[in-house]
């Protein structure tokens, strides 16, 4: 591999969360001008170019009402509220998802490991899977505001 190589592959690293869509059959299927359609710019870079949005920047890392967290791809059930916690991070936190609500992928954008977390209906991403939440999990499910819709129970 050339210097030339490695910088056309570095170019594609912005796009290599967008394969997934192609790959995975997920029971929510749309085109990407359907995406962009019905998300703002922020929601869209987030849920389907794995981006990430500010810490603080969501009103829900705040909200601890009774109620459920969606996908705001596909309304599908994700959180419940008796699982959130305050980490401390800026973003909303759980410590365990609906049973079956979500899937997993490795994620090496920041050269070490981390478990990348999606909506199982639709794809869209969520956030990140880590080690050092509270029991009885002892995970901190760290999500993406914008990814999320929550309705009050």
């Amino acid at each position: 591999m050339n210097r030339r190589h490695f910088l056309a592959l570095g170019s594609l690293l912005p796009f290599a969360g967008t394969a997934r869509a192609a790959q995975d059959r997920f029971e929510v299927i749309r085109s990407d001008a359907e995406w962009r359609e019905m998300l703002t710019p922020e929601q869209y870079n987030v849920m389907r170019r794995e981006g990430t949005e500010p810490p603080g920047s969501s009103p829900l890392d705040k909200v601890y009402d009774p109620g459920m967290y969606h996908c705001r791809g596909c309304d599908l059930a994700l959180y419940s509220s008796e699982h959130k916690y305050d980490s401390g991070t800026g973003w909303p936190s759980f410590w365990q998802a609906q049973e079956g609500a979500i899937g997993t992928k490795r994620d090496f954008k920041l050269i070490y490991p981390r478990t990348e977390c999606h909506c199982g209906r639709c794809g869209s991403h969520l956030g990140h899977i880590f080690n050092d939440g509270p029991p009885p999990t002892g995970k901190r499910h760290c999500l993406n505001g914008v990814s999320l819709v929550f309705k009050r129970a």
